[in-house]
């Protein structure tokens, strides 16, 4: 492709949507508008767009801004307080069905040169939050059959595509490593919060999670490179691709390494449901932030609903979890070939919150 592209990224706010905008506002050949419903830091040369997604007429009153768009990479996602119960209820499937629907309507109709559109998918298209996974999980495989908002986003896409000069990709990364505040799917975030009050209380930082099993994750900038990739080569059309980091992931091998960046030792694993424990410390984060000067964020507003999150990831309450592997072959032979060691990832990821004052060193 050549000349200038602008890609509009729904959901800038998130973990996913901050690395995407990063890493095309820093490309040569592309604008970028972020699109969320607060406002953002971003970097220059960036338009915000102020929109609420769930709603049709603010949407279509933003497109009039984005007439020149190219590309959408819709990572826009509404979750429940009641994270892990959400993804398989009804409303919060419909609203996020609606959600994508009401800003491609938009597109459509402002936006005649619109080429691609991408969006996310996850491990749930594997139903491994019904019952265990085969492993690896493959993107040739059926639909798992679970009712999920993936399959009314998707099935919106196949139905339009045909019609439409635009086509699309569905990425599908795992555990996804970034940083955001108040997201509701951030290990990051959690991982840094629980390890701060721990110092506070004089505690070791204990694994609070289930017994050992194999996993994998996906850095947010691999998440950005691929959607540029996908975004820009015909292979790509209209295909859905697991995106992984490359590596395995053991939880508890690792701890020691993100234990030690906080000058703690980790001792021997203590269960602990982050969710129904750590909201109690609020008092102690607030000795974090005035100790350490970090932004004035509440422990609830940095995390939000993050602890359900990471107490499914790290398997709390399962003495024999089962194991989690996404197959990354399709996307690797289809010509993209970058990867990131997890490990690094979560230690860079944890280093940038800290630069930014959310956490403490």
């Amino acid at each position: 492709m050549s000349g200038k592209h602008r890609i509009l990224i729904a959901g800038a706010g998130g973990v996913v949507g901050a690395a995407a905008v990063e890493h095309f506002a820093a490309l040569p050949d592309w604008q970028v508008s972020a699109l969320s419903r607060r406002c953002l830091s971003l970097p220059d040369g960036v338009q915000h767009i102020a929109a609420d997604l769930t709603d049709a007429a603010a949407c279509r009153d933003a497109a009039t801004r984005l007439a020149d768009t190219t590309h959408l990479l819709y990572a826009a996602l509404y979750e429940k307080p009641d994270l892990i119960a959400g993804w398989r209820d009804p409303e919060q499937m419909a609203v996020n069905e609606s959600m994508l629907r009401n800003i491609l309507d938009a597109l459509q109709a402002a936006a005649p040169g619109l080429r691609h559109v991408t969006i996310l998918q996850g491990t749930k298209a594997y139903g491994g939050h019904v019952e265990p996974a085969p492993v690896p999980c493959k993107e040739r495989w059926p639909r798992h059959g679970h009712e999920n908002f993936y399959w009314l986003q998707e099935d919106l896409l196949r139905e339009r595509q045909p019609r439409s000069a635009w086509t699309f990709s569905i990425l599908r990364p795992q555990i996804v490593l970034g940083h955001a505040v108040s997201s509701p799917m951030n290990i990051i975030a959690a991982i840094g919060a629980y390890a701060a009050v721990m110092r506070d209380l004089g505690r070791p930082m204990a694994f609070p999670g289930g017994g050992r099993y194999i996993n994998a994750a996906t850095d947010s900038r691999l998440i950005a490179r691929a959607a540029e990739f996908t975004a820009t080569h015909e292979i790509a059309a209209n295909e859905t691709y697991n995106v992984v980091n490359g590596d395995m992931l053991v939880w508890h091998d690792i701890w020691d390494s993100i234990a030690l960046r906080f000058g703690l030792k980790a001792g021997e694993p203590r269960p602990m449901n982050l969710a129904e424990e750590m909201p109690a410390y609020e008092e102690a984060w607030s000795r974090v932030v005035k100790r350490y000067g970090l932004r004035n964020v509440s422990l609830q507003g940095l995390i939000g609903s993050s602890w359900q999150f990471t107490d499914r990831a790290f398997a709390q309450g399962l003495e024999n979890p089962p194991d989690s592997v996404l197959s990354g072959l399709k996307l690797r032979r289809h010509g993209f070939a970058e990867c990131f060691d997890t490990e690094d990832s979560i230690h860079y990821w944890l280093e940038r919150m800290q630069q930014e004052q959310l956490l403490p060193r």
